[in-house]
């Protein structure tokens, strides 16, 4: 049988004690129990108080994370107010002595993704635990994750280009790319070898971006395949501002209706009216000289060689007025010649307010002829006016081409005018008052001659390939507000000017190849073929010995001085593209808003060709306004510049290609739609 344990001597003690005295053991348990709840209960106040407290903080650091994660958003991917928007936050919910961090984290809440964490520290004093000795106070923190989503917002793109694949934008040399306020993005490769690409952000969205020994400064650089950089290159964005992801990018006037239907356009023409031989009853003939024929014998007046004709009604032959004569016939007649007027040199003739028809052909003389208020009409023949020739108010019909040379002169009044062709040459000028122009062979001036026409429409046609209007070396042409038509070429010379009115709709059905100096008055351009800008030599302002009028100091209240092609307020739509060469200084601005079958708000340039476009040869444009290219491949070369003087301008291509010291710029954000969906992102709390 096994022996049962004794205790030790001690234990067995201890039940002869309590047995002595249980209400003294029973009394000093209670006591001490009493003791330790007290102090449990005192504790569990403060416990209660610091439990409440960071409820708060973490409402408040739920609410700083969320708002510094919209506010980095809005500040496209600036970690520098994350703390100052958390701590807003946190005062403004009345935790002014809370301890307040804010930073970016990576890899939250999954591989790949970021977030914003936000913490919220605040001490908690003790109070009822002071009793049982305690002193000074707890801290209490909360912490919150803030969810970025899988994408960051991008800038709207004022540089984009649309190509699919290879490289979008690739510049190199001394090439330069400014867009501070808006991003420069491609849907391909973005490969900078030149000076620097310098953006708000700047975007490969579905390709890699390459640097070589330039710069790229932006607050984000983000890119769907690889980025590229050599080692020793510290002239990029730091890692944190560099994100490997594709974006979408896409044209953001693509399918815009207004736009197409504007397109419709390009093409179409307004013919000239139509003008026909007046009609010429046969006459007797008229011969006016030191022997007069009998029909006029009977106007001479005093000396053999003066002569004047009585108002009425007169239908000649032909009328000849032999040289040195001089001829006058009042006003109030009705003429008609059937087969031509000859007037010699050195005669001076006059016509009064008169009707007059001729068919037969016209020749002024040397001196020239005066005609007063009426109607002149010319039909076919050989038409030559020399010297210094003026009509009235009228209408002028001339059918058959109107020919000024060696210095001749022509001034027209108010009246719609009309002509089978026009040829000014010899340093000669024809002005003509408000009024329609019509010219169905098209106009051609030479060198130091010059043709200035008041308001009205304006619709020239051309014969053959031959252009509607041509202007040589030194031409002028001056056209006033009005619509206008061309149904060909348009084709300047250097050193020549040409000014367009305002209008709604410019047809020109051709090209318009400017080489010397162009205003374009507002209005929509709608263009069959290329707008050339080259080499001028000729600059604005121009003020003109024959309207003594001054040309292209401003045009619509903006200073234009300095530049060889202007226009504002000016909406172009081309079937081919816009090449700038030769030293070429163009200033074009887009209208701000939209007019009805004119101007397009924020457009400036527009064509679905698929023809390559280059802005070379030291050609320096401010363009504001969009140019919109998306087929085309654009070459900037030889230093020419494109910026927009401090305004807006944004510019889509297939591709764009910078060498050789070219610069383009935009001072502003895109003007018509972001052209991507990557500004998505999802904002929230991580759980």
């Amino acid at each position: 049988m096994a022996m049962r344990p004794q205790a030790p001597p001690y234990f067995r003690l201890i039940p002869c004690a309590l047995g002595g005295d249980v209400r003294g053991a029973v009394a000093a348990i209670g006591a001490l129990a009493i003791t330790a709840l007290l102090g449990m209960a005192t504790i569990s106040v403060d416990l209660a108080r610091g439990y409440s407290q960071m409820i708060s903080n973490q409402r408040t650091a739920d609410a700083a994370a969320l708002s510094a994660a919209l506010a980095y958003s809005a500040a496209n991917a600036n970690e520098a107010v994350l703390l100052p928007t958390a701590q807003d936050v946190a005062v403004a919910n009345g935790m002014t002595n809370a301890i307040v961090t804010a930073a970016l984290v990576t890899d939250v809440p999954s591989s790949g993704a970021k977030a914003v964490k936000v913490t919220v520290t605040t001490p908690v004093p003790f109070a009822v635990a002071t009793a049982l000795g305690y002193r000074g106070s707890y801290q209490v923190g909360a912490a919150s994750f803030a969810s970025l989503g899988s994408t960051s917002p991008i800038a709207p793109p004022c540089i984009l280009a649309l190509a699919s694949s290879g490289t979008g934008i690739a510049t190199s040399g001394g090439a330069t790319i400014d867009a501070p306020d808006c991003s420069v993005a491609a849907v391909a490769d973005i490969a900078n070898r030149g000076t620097r690409i310098a953006a708000k952000n700047i975007v490969s969205g579905a390709g890699s971006v390459l640097n070589d020994w330039g710069t790229l400064t932006t607050t984000l650089l983000r890119y769907a395949g690889s980025f590229t950089n050599p080692s020793w290159n510290g002239n990029i964005p730091p890692a944190d501002k560099r994100v490997n992801t594709a974006t979408s990018l896409a044209d953001p006037l693509e399918g815009n209706a207004e736009l197409a239907a504007a397109r419709q356009l390009i093409g179409s023409r307004t013919a000239p009216r139509t003008i026909s031989n007046p009609s010429t009853p046969a006459g007797a003939d008229w011969v006016i000289g030191g022997s007069p024929s009998i029909t006029v014998a009977a106007y001479r007046r005093g000396s053999s060689s003066n002569f004047v004709i009585p108002a009425g009604t007169y239908t000649i032959g032909r009328l000849t007025i032999e040289g040195g004569m001089n001829v006058q016939f009042q006003s109030g007649s009705t003429i008609t010649v059937a087969n031509g007027v000859s007037i010699g040199g050195g005669s001076t003739v006059t016509f009064g307010d008169v009707n007059l028809a001729i068919n037969g052909g016209f020749d002024s003389g040397s001196n020239g002829v005066t005609f007063g208020n009426g109607s002149l009409a010319i039909g076919s023949g050989t038409i030559s006016f020399s010297g210094t020739n003026r009509f009235g108010n009228g209408p002028v019909t001339v059918n058959g081409a109107l020919a000024l040379g060696g210095g001749a002169t022509l001034a027209l009044g108010a009246g719609d005018h009309a002509f089978g062709a026009i040829s000014i040459a010899g340093g000669s000028w024809l002005t003509m008052g408000a009024g329609d122009l019509d010219v169905r062979g098209g106009i051609a001036i030479d060198g130091g001659s010059t043709l200035a026409a008041g308001a009205g429409a304006y619709r020239i046609g051309a014969v053959g390939s031959a252009p509607a209007i041509a202007l040589s070396g030194s031409a002028v042409m001056l056209m006033g507000d009005g619509a206008f038509s061309a149904a060909g070429d348009i084709v300047t010379a250097g050193g020549s000017r040409i000014v367009f009115g305002r209008t709604a709709n410019h047809l020109i059905k051709g090209n318009l190849n400017v080489a010397g100096s162009a205003l374009f008055g507002a209005g929509r351009y709608t263009v069959s073929g290329n707008l050339v800008n080259g080499t001028g030599g000729t600059t604005w302002p121009y003020s003109s010995p024959v309207t003594g009028q001054s040309y292209g100091s401003t045009l619509e209240g903006v200073d234009v001085s300095g530049f060889d092609l202007a226009g504002v307020n000016v909406s172009i739509l081309l079937s081919g593209t816009i090449n700038l060469a030769g030293g070429a200084k163009s200033k074009l601005i887009a209208s701000s808003t939209t007019v009805s079958g004119g101007a397009i708000a924020d457009l400036l340039l527009d064509s679905l060709t698929g023809e390559a476009t280059s802005w070379s040869a030291g050609a320096q444009n401010v363009f504001v306004g969009a140019v919109h290219l998306p087929n085309s491949d654009l070459t900037m070369s030889g230093g020419s510049s494109t910026l927009s003087a401090g305004q807006c301008f944004m510019l889509i291509v297939r591709t764009i290609t910078a060498n050789g010291g070219a610069a383009a710029g935009s001072a502003c954000t895109s003007i018509v739609g972001s052209g991507s969906s990557g500004g998505a992102t999802a904002i929230g709390l991580v759980q």
